[in-house]
Order: C-alpha cells, then sequence, then structure tokens
C-alpha cells in the first residue's frame, strides 16, 4: 500500500502581524534563534528573507512561515512570501492559543514565539496555505465592503423608526431631511456594488460555474452563493461538508461527562455571516422547497420537534446538496438519481 511522504522542515518562523510592524521569532527544530522586528512594508519584509537565506543551511523549502489570519494587514507579506514561493501557513488566532495550553501575558514579541511554536509542535499536520485567485479576492473584498455600507444604512435608518414614538413630527422630519441624501447615497453604492459582484462573478468561468450550481438549489441566492466561495475558496480549503457544517456553526456537539447527559448544541465558535446568511437560505427553502416544506411541517408539526432545531436541519441539508452539486459538478434537480460508485468516482476525477 502506498504512503504519504510527510514533509520535513527545518526552520520554523512565527510572525505576528500588525498594522505597522511584524515580529518574527525564528526557530531551528525546538531551539528559539532570535527575535526581529521590522517594519510592515515590502522593502523591509525582503531584508529580513535576506537575512534568514544567511543562516546555516537555511533553504525556503525546508522553512515555513507561520501567521495569525489578519486580514489585510498581510497583504505585504504574503505578496513576498509567494513570489519565493515560500511554504505558507495561516491559522486562526483561538486555535492557536487554545493548542499552547495554560498562556500568561501578551505582547508583540511573546506571540511570535507562540506561533513558531505551535508550527514546531504541529509540523506534521501543518495545512499550507492554498492562494486565493483574483477572482476570489476581489469578491472577498467586495463582499466586505457590501457588509460595512449595510451597517452604514442599517445605523442611519434604524434610530429614525425608533423615533417615531418619542418625538414630535416636526423635529422627527428635521432629522429625516438631514439624513435623506446619505441613506440616498448609501443605496445608491449598494448598487453599485451588488453590479460588481455580477461583473466579476461573470467575468470568471470558473466561479461563474459554481454560482450556477449553488445558486440551482433552492433558498440559496447570489449573496450565499458568493459568501460561500469565498469562506471555502472555490471549495479548495474546505471539501467536506460536515467541516463546512461545523465552520458555519451547524454542526451539534455533545457536552456528556459521566452521567451528565446534555444535549447537543451548536457551538457558538462559528463564522457567524455563513451562519445567518444559511439561515435566511433555511427559512426560504421552507417556503418555495415543498419537499424542505413538507420536512419541516412534519417535524415539527407531528414529531413535536423544536422549530429552530429542525431550521438547523434544514441548513445542514441545503450544505450537502451544495457540496453534492459541486463535487459532480451538476446543476440541483430534484429528480436526480445517484450513480453508481464507479459513475461517481468517474465524475469526480
Amino acid at each position: 500500500m502506498a504512503t504519504t511522504r510527510i514533509k520535513t522542515y527545518t526552520y520554523f518562523i512565527g510572525i505576528d502581524i500588525s498594522r505597522n510592524k511584524l515580529d518574527y521569532a525564528i526557530m531551528q527544530g525546538k531551539t528559539f534563534l532570535y527575535h526581529k522586528e521590522a517594519g510592515n512594508n515590502a522593502d523591509d519584509i525582503s531584508l529580513v528573507i535576506k537575512e534568514l537565506k544567511e543562516l546555516e543551511k537555511f533553504t525556503m523549502t525546508k522553512a515555513v512561515f507561520c501567521m495569525e489570519h489578519t486580514g489585510i494587514y498581510a497583504n505585504h507579506l504574503l505578496i513576498t512570501l509567494k513570489k519565493l514561493k515560500a511554504n505558507i501557513v495561516m491559522e486562526d488566532a483561538l486555535h492557536i492559543r487554545n493548542s499552547l495550553g495554560l498562556l500568561r501575558g501578551k505582547y508583540d514579541k511573546i506571540d511570535a514565539i507562540r506561533i513558531a511554536s505551535y508550527a514546531y509542535k504541529n509540523r506534521e499536520e501543518l495545512r499550507l496555505l492554498i492562494p486565493k485567485r483574483g477572482a476570489i479576492e476581489q469578491l472577498s473584498y467586495m463582499a466586505s465592503l457590501r457588509i460595512r455600507l449595510l451597517d452604514t444604512q442599517k445605523r442611519l435608518t434604524v434610530p429614525l423608526g425608533e423615533q417615531q414614538q418619542f418625538l414630535n413630527k416636526k423635529l422627527l422630519q428635521a432629522n429625516k431631511n438631514l439624513c435623506q441624501e446619505s441613506i440616498v447615497a448609501v443605496k445608491a453604492d449598494l448598487v453599485q456594488v451588488d453590479k460588481a459582484i455580477l461583473q466579476i462573478i461573470e467575468a470568471d468561468e470558473k466561479v461563474s460555474r459554481l454560482t450556477e450550481i449553488l445558486m440551482s438549489i433552492p433558498g440559496i441566492g447570489i449573496i450565499t452563493a458568493t459568501q460561500i466561495l469565498i469562506s471555502t475558496n472555490e471549495f479548495n480549503d474546505i471539501r467536506c461538508p460536515k467541516k463546512f457544517a461545523c465552520y458555519a456553526g451547524v454542526a451539534p456537539f455533545k457536552k456528556d461527562s459521566g452521567t451528565t447527559k446534555v444535549k447537543a448544541k451548536v457551538s457558538h465558535i462559528a463564522n457567524k455571516r455563513v451562519k445567518s446568511l444559511l439561515h435566511l437560505c433555511a427559512v426560504r427553502a421552507i417556503r418555495f422547497d415543498t419537499e424542505l416544506k413538507a420536512y419541516f411541517e412534519r417535524k415539527t408539526q407531528t414529531e413535536g420537534k423544536p422549530k429552530m432545531a429542525v431550521i438547523n436541519a434544514i441548513r445542514y441539508k441545503l450544505i450537502l446538496r451544495a457540496f453534492a452539486c459541486v463535487a459532480q459538478d451538476r446543476i440541483f434537480t430534484k429528480e436526480y438519481q445517484r450513480p453508481g460508485n464507479y459513475e461517481l468516482q468517474a465524475i469526480l476525477k
């Protein structure tokens, strides 16, 4: 039986990222060598890489650069490392912290050392970063901008609705008049962002096909489809529906201990944006999908299950449908017949 050879690393570089500077902790095996602080710009990053290459037996293929997810602050570093074809690992900050046991104190230098220590301790299980294609990066930025605009719109319109019960009509109208131009401008910007998202999707063949597949599933619209593509990196980072259900806060977890039995509940550690979108999709699917509507009514009315538990089950059904259709590169159809094992393997190749 064939065995997979685990890639071995000699140097482990932990990097703590902030807006203006980067803290590097360099380890050779489990031995800490030194800490270095440098600016968060392309020139300073190149100087640090040049310094690393002067270390004994240092090669880029035997080094791994580990960092936390910090959004756009990591862009200069990632661009430089990608050009050098470096081994890059990006992990969630909470995951790194929880994996290192009881920790006391927090500052940039010790954070960099902890990240390097995490990389060394988990060297056999590290998942190297799969870079996002340009279309997915653009969609990610557009989706973030859309969320900010929606938040701004909410901050402007919600207080005006609440003030109707407590302010006189004259003062209320004055407030509405003062905000009206801003509200109209935000709505116009939202329309432009939605058009930009559509243009990005239509311009890329792969993204367009994946979006078409996801939107063929009753309940899933273009915003949710876009967010799924961003979160999974076109299904490269997350390929298993169960893992995505966990990521989205849909999968329930038990908390049994001895004779104490606690009902399984979903974890609060989740991507709340994806979870809320899947909730809206599930509610919409119950209204317009006859199969899921019948399932919801049977579980709630006949079997007496809690409504939120059934809605959560429908969220998972939508996830299963999405991953199955993408894996088989097909549009969702209710009459679809699952092929035999041989045919399925041919489709997935």
